[in-house]
């Protein structure tokens, strides 16, 4: 169980945390070129800037999501809502970046892909990602089996666990060329995708731009808002 472009680890699994750990990074650097990159300065107020809109990922064939299955886009469609800034607790921030995207690996020895399709979006203060993990690891095996550090919980209705990563920032204007080295946590929380938790899971990761832990009453919000908006939601 998983997430994907960029946010936190998943109940220990190594698989899990090692995909984690690029897709954290990866979010980071994307972060950085869109700044470097795009319209405006860093600096510039997010009042003047329009709402982002999701882009479409254009998965390959390989990578499209098979029947019962959500996608990237439309995770993004479920986590780019207009109370999202109202909702991480920054009302009157505007979403920068929105984008979804497919994806899967296969665990050493596995004869099988495991799907992790995931979504994030940007504010000036707070970057959030929703991801699913189509395996057959439930979270309260996970938990009992690799004995993290996480905390188990209950949210809407079904196992859960809430953890920490550190996050990594990559600066583009370092006086050597570029820069990188530790910038915060994130917080991550992972709800069992069937009330029964008979295996897969959704995680939604949250991180703060200016390395200030993030607010988990925040996380928890976002949580209980989007989860059950994502197409094949199973309530019970």
């Amino acid at each position: 169980m998983t997430a994907g472009s960029s946010a936190a680890e998943r109940d220990g699994n190594p698989w899990v945390q090692a995909i984690m750990a690029l897709v954290l990074v990866g979010g980071v650097v994307g972060y950085g070129l869109w700044h470097l990159l795009g319209p405006g300065s860093a600096a510039a107020s997010t009042a003047e800037l329009p709402a982002a809109t999701c882009t479409p990922s254009s998965p390959t064939p390989r990578d499209r999501a098979p029947s019962g299955h959500v996608s990237g886009d439309q995770l993004c469609t479920a986590l780019n809502r207009p109370d999202l800034a109202a909702l991480l607790g920054v009302p009157g921030e505007k979403a920068e970046t929105a984008d979804g995207g497919d994806s899967s690996f296969r665990p050493a020895g596995a004869k099988t892909q495991i799907r992790t399709p995931e979504s994030t979006v940007r504010f000036a203060t707070y970057a959030v990602q929703v991801s699913a993990t189509y395996d057959r690891l439930s979270v309260t095996e996970a938990h009992e089996l690799f004995g993290d550090d996480s905390e188990l919980r209950t949210v809407l209705g079904r196992p859960a666990t809430l953890s920490s990563t550190p996050t990594f920032s990559i600066d583009f204007g370092a006086p050597k060329g570029t820069a990188a080295g530790p910038n915060g946590t994130a917080r991550t929380l992972t709800v069992a995708m069937d009330p029964k938790d008979k295996g897969g899971s959704y995680e939604i990761s949250l991180w703060r731009e200016d390395a200030v832990p993030p607010d988990d009453a925040a996380l928890l919000r976002v949580a209980e808002r989007v989860l059950p908006t994502i197409p094949g939601w199973r309530a019970g």
